[in-house]
């Protein structure tokens, strides 16, 4: 019988003395560290020739073993194992083998026989350690600041002075971001400019990440009513070019005809295939599709409606859209970003030939320079389920982060399914010791508002799980990161990652 087979015997047989629990565990998890062990080596196997970063192997070879660990249901055997004392391996990402073999070497000393050898302490405490250096080499090290780090979306008006820069380094900003798909290289070099100057005066990197757009599927051209609100039961047509340069008309006075940035998509489009517009705002399905048309009705509305403006996304979940990661207007932004960058953020990757692709991009125009690090932006569900071969990709040549994109990425997997999709990125990139910022809509109503909401001060709380958090831009962007900044290092006091810390409780101590 097979690791897998005894796991799944072991959990269907009852185990009524805690000796014959240990003694149960004792043997189905050493058959699970022998089928970890061959499964990893034959995974470690399939990335050989892609890992050319020695610092990069340990967290590889964790991750191959979290991999093997978690092909296997273990939720029969934790609360057995709390009940003897020992580790549930509920916490066991960051250094798999040493958990597995912790827990061994203790049911073995429950049983009193001889067993392995316990691992050193270090073998804990080290990933823990890669992973902070990791963060602190990509976003910045702060003293005295919460453990995640903070980054902030600087808006065009960065551009303009100092004055706003300094403003949010002041207030707790790690780490700048420069979205490529807005502003061009002569603000670009101002901002940056701005964040040099400041760093040398702060003593400390300020790194900069600048944001490939990517293949984002946008409204390129809007015609008709522009001011309309639309609700369930309207409609849009998509069309392969706008009506007017055709010299056509757009049918019944007031419809909104629009088209896309990528119109070569229109042939993708069938009836019944769902379509998303600015970030599920607003909801539809195709009806009709033709060459010349696409008629989209909306199903799904805001109380009010909502309004269609031309820059504003369009997902098409389940559609396999085949537009390369990287375009010719990613090209042209990475000729400015190679020269002043500490980062690069790859929009919408999906396949390790996508990396490799941004990375033979990077060499080209290096000119002798070090590459800057690469920031995953995971967003679509191919690249959910290439993400270990897309860290590795990265990973093995250049030092990388994962950002999850929760934008993007809900439309495309569903709201329903994002909780649990963003936990599992961070548990997948815990394991291979590469850091994650949790981003997208992060206080989105005290960045636009001034005020946030109790659902997103819980999810800024959420955050501090994540190695680093990013803010987008807000006429409260400064007062936005002070407030995350206090969130971050409340939470620090009672949670590691996935660890809760054990301090006193401030209210109920002494009897109070």
């Amino acid at each position: 019988m097979d690791g897998r087979g005894q796991i799944e015997a072991m959990a269907a047989t009852p185990v009524p003395a805690w000796r014959a629990s240990a003694q149960g565990l004792y043997e189905v998890l050493g058959a699970l560290r022998h089928d970890l062990e061959a499964r990893a080596a034959h995974r470690l196997e399939g990335w050989d020739g892609q890992i050319l970063r020695h610092d990069f192997m340990p967290g590889a070879a964790n991750l191959a073993d979290y991999l093997a660990l978690r092909r296997h249901d273990l939720t029969a055997f934790q609360a057995p194992l709390a009940a003897l004392g020992l580790s549930s391996l509920g916490r066991c990402e960051g250094h798999v083998r040493a958990s597995l073999d912790a827990v061994l070497a203790a049911l073995a000393r429950v049983l009193g026989e001889d067993g392995g050898a316990f691992p050193r302490p270090e073998a804990f405490a080290v990933p823990q350690a890669r992973i902070g250096a990791q963060r602190d080499a990509l976003f910045g090290a702060r003293e005295g600041g919460p453990a995640a780090r903070i980054m902030v979306t600087l808006p065009p008006e960065a551009a303009e002075g100092p004055a706003l820069i300094d403003r949010l380094v002041m207030e707790g900003a790690d780490c700048l971001r420069i979205n490529c798909a807005h502003d061009g290289p002569e603000a670009w070099a101002a901002m940056i400019g701005h964040a040099r100057r400041r760093a040398t005066k702060s003593g400390r990197r300020v790194p900069v990440l600048m944001d490939l757009a990517g293949p984002k599927l946008r409204i390129a051209t809007l015609e008709g009513d522009a001011k309309a609100r639309l609700g369930a039961g309207d409609r849009v047509a998509i069309l392969p070019a706008p009506v007017k340069a055709r010299g056509g008309k757009s049918g019944k006075a007031g419809a909104l005809a629009i088209t896309l940035s990528h119109p070569e998509v229109m042939a993708h489009l069938a009836p019944g295939v769902p379509v998303s517009f600015d970030d599920g705002k607003l909801w539809g399905k195709v009806v009709e599709a033709g060459a010349e048309r696409v008629l989209v009705e909306i199903t799904q509305a805001p109380e009010r409606g909502a309004r269609l403006k031309p820059a504003k996304g369009v997902n098409l979940p389940g559609v396999d859209l085949a537009i390369p990661a990287l375009g010719e207007d990613d090209l042209r932004a990475l000729d400015f970003v190679m020269g002043h960058a500490d980062l690069v953020g790859y929009s919408f990757v999906q396949t390790p030939a996508d990396v490799v692709r941004l990375i033979e991009a990077m060499e080209a125009r290096a000119n002798g320079r070090p590459l800057p690090a690469v920031v995953l932006k995971i967003e679509t569900p191919l690249a959910l389920r290439n993400l270990p071969d897309l860290i590795v990709a990265a990973g093995g040549r250049l030092p990388v982060a994962v950002m999850i994109a929760r934008g993007d990425l809900a439309v495309e997997i569903g709201l329903d399914r994002l909780s649990e999709i963003q936990e599992e990125i961070l548990w997948l990139c815990e394991a291979a010791h590469v850091p994650v910022v949790w981003a997208t809509q992060v206080l989105e109503g005290l960045l636009k508002e001034g005020r946030a909401s109790r659902a997103e001060a819980t999810d800024a709380a959420m955050s501090q799980r994540a190695d680093c958090v990013m803010l987008n831009k807000g006429p409260y962007l400064p007062e936005a990161v002070g407030f995350l900044r206090g969130v971050l290092m409340r939470m620090d006091r009672h949670q590691d990652k996935k660890s809760a810390r054990l301090g006193p409780l401030g209210l109920w101590r002494d009897g109070r």
